[in-house]
């Protein structure tokens, strides 16, 4: 019987996920690539192996956003958010903790989330995982760009005509026509061919090499030795780079588990959970730290209450703060780094200068933590490197928020420790459209195409006036409103209505945290015909009225 479909919200995504199984531990399965929950059940060979996990657990199947049954108005999603999307499910159905089960790139998500949140992980198990996808020296296994591309063209070109080269994924049922039919249906009911390729290009970005290390919950690596899409040596990578990890190699060439000798990956898999035991919780995990300090050159002190008022405002935690600087502590990098970002332009507005250093460590999930003396050397090789304001990063900040709206330039390479580790250091800023989803304490940074940056300018450019309408941005845009409606919808789920407004309230915002405007001037300022009206649109916006971020 197939489970029944429900929803969860992950920020103000919609995820669907399925409950079934009576097993005494949970066990959530993160699909690869591209998956449709209610597709899966009309395949035989991957209901046996979901009943036969349900003997040993409660199963928790969902879509990652952009996918099947869940919200698809996302462009590139990071592998942060993607975690964030298991947290929410996990939350949903009351599971504390869980065995994670990670096809492909799902073990990459998988592995990540296992570092961020190990109180919340029994153990972790993967299937065909990979650490990169994109190749280089140091990982030549991984396709080049001139082989994704192929990829890119292949699905833009055949997704509709079933011509997609499946075989390569499942040799062993490239013969079954039953099988292939349904994998090319699975596919093309998970994603349209834009959400596809948008995938793809976000998995050659995937790198979670220096997330590895940092993985501490027990694991189960698993692939069959002649995988043609990843390849066995990059199992053997991630498997060499964990702690105590069990690798296991099966005969065979099918990236997918449930096919070919499942009755082995089963076996192993139910064994490997029998053995788990009970672990002492875990009270460290990956967090990122934000450093910073104001230019010599400036006069003006930081004001503690100003410090205080950013991080907690983006859940993080101050470790110490003073006139000139600061470190804060944070659980997920991309409310580091937008907190460091919109940090540093209010402090702009204020006639501050200051930089910024971002990176990642090991640290109490609780982040009561102090400065390390590693800490203070990463901090002042980062400043030696950067040697002007604004904000830096290392690499693994990057590789974590790629397809976000961050954008990165590399300048150079510092020093991480005394053991002469070396990570490329990027300067951070925010690409032309960033969009603040939720309430202020929920931040989801989408990443757009020219055509939306494109009605977003005009849009700026009206601001003042609390007359501009869809009507007059579609004359502006040169497309007719049925068109602009369709468009607009189809890039980001919301109107043209919306995104005016939303665009209006989110320089309001930033306008009243400034402190220099009465609520009722940066109503006006912003086009809002009242201040009642505006306050209104606001709560509705963030949650909160403009009063309680002035106070």
């Amino acid at each position: 019987m197939k489970p029944q479909i429900q929803y969860t919200k992950s920020g103000n995504i919609s995820i669907a996920y399925q409950v079934f199984g009576n097993g005494n531990i949970d066990l959530v399965y993160i699909p690869g690539w591209i998956s449709n929950i209610d597709w899966m059940w009309s395949c035989p060979e991957l209901v046996h192996f979901f009943h036969e996990l349900g003997k040993v657990a409660r199963v928790i199947l969902f879509d990652k956003r952009g996918t099947g049954l869940s919200d698809r108005v996302v462009e590139l999603s990071t592998l942060e958010e993607r975690m964030e999307d298991i947290k929410a499910v996990m939350d949903a159905v009351n599971s504390s903790e869980a065995v994670l089960f990670g096809h492909s790139e799902g073990g990459s998500v998988s592995a990540l989330f296992s570092a961020t949140y190990p109180n919340r992980v029994l153990a972790l198990m993967a299937f065909g995982i990979f650490a990169k996808r994109r190749f280089s020296e140091d990982y030549p296994w991984a396709p080049t760009d001139d082989e994704r591309q192929k990829v890119y063209d292949m699905i833009e070109n055949n997704w509709g005509s079933g011509k997609l080269y499946l075989q390569s994924l499942v040799p062993s049922k490239a013969n079954d026509p039953i099988f292939m039919d349904w994998l090319a249906n699975y596919f093309r009911s998970g994603a349209s061919p834009s959400a596809a390729i948008k995938l793809t290009k976000m998995n050659t970005e995937v790198n979670i090499i220096d997330v590895l290390k940092h993985i501490k919950v027990p694991t189960l690596l698993m692939q069959r030795t002649n995988d043609i899409d990843v390849k066995i040596e990059e199992g053997r990578f991630v498997a060499e780079r964990l702690k105590d990890a069990k690798f296991v190699e099966f005969s065979g060439s099918d990236h997918l588990f449930w096919a070919g000798n499942t009755d082995e990956v089963l076996n192993e898999m139910k064994n490997f959970i029998d053995e788990i035991s009970p672990q002492k919780p875990q009270e460290k995990g990956l967090i990122t730290l934000v450093c910073g300090c104001v230019s010599e050159q400036v006069i003006t002190n930081l004001k503690p209450n100003l410090v205080k008022q950013f991080i907690e405002q983006y859940d993080g935690k101050t470790i110490v703060s003073s006139r000139k600087s600061f470190v804060a502590a944070f659980r997920l990098p991309g409310r580091a780094t937008n907190c460091a970002i919109d940090f540093e332009q209010h402090l702009k507005q204020l006639g501050i200068t200051a930089s910024f250093c971002i990176f990642m460590r090991q640290g109490l999930l609780s982040l009561k933590e102090s400065v390390s003396e590693n800490d203070k050397y990463i901090i002042n090789n980062l400043k030696t490197q950067s040697k002007r304001n604004g904000i830096y990063a290392i690499q693994t900040i990057k590789h974590l928020l790629s397809g976000s709206a961050f954008q990165f330039k590399k300048e150079g390479a510092v020093l991480v420790n005394k053991n002469n580790d070396l990570q490329s250091v990027y300067s951070v800023s925010k690409s032309n459209v960033a969009k603040i989803q939720g309430n202020l304490h929920t931040v989801q940074v989408v990443q757009y195409d020219s055509f939306l940056e494109d009605v977003l300018v005009i849009i700026e450019q009206n601001l003042e006036n609390s007359n501009f309408g869809v009507d007059e941005l579609s004359r502006k845009v040169g497309i007719s409103e049925r068109q602009l409606q369709r468009k607009l919808k189809e890039l980001t789920g919301k109107t043209p209505g919306q995104i005016i407004t939303t665009t209006r309230l989110n320089k309001a915002k930033a306008a009243l945290l400034t402190r220099t405007f009465t609520i009722s001037e940066v109503a006006f300022q912003y086009g809002f015909t009242s201040p009642s009206y505006f306050s209104k649109c606001f709560k509705k916006e963030f949650g909160v009225s403009p009063s309680d971020i002035t106070e």
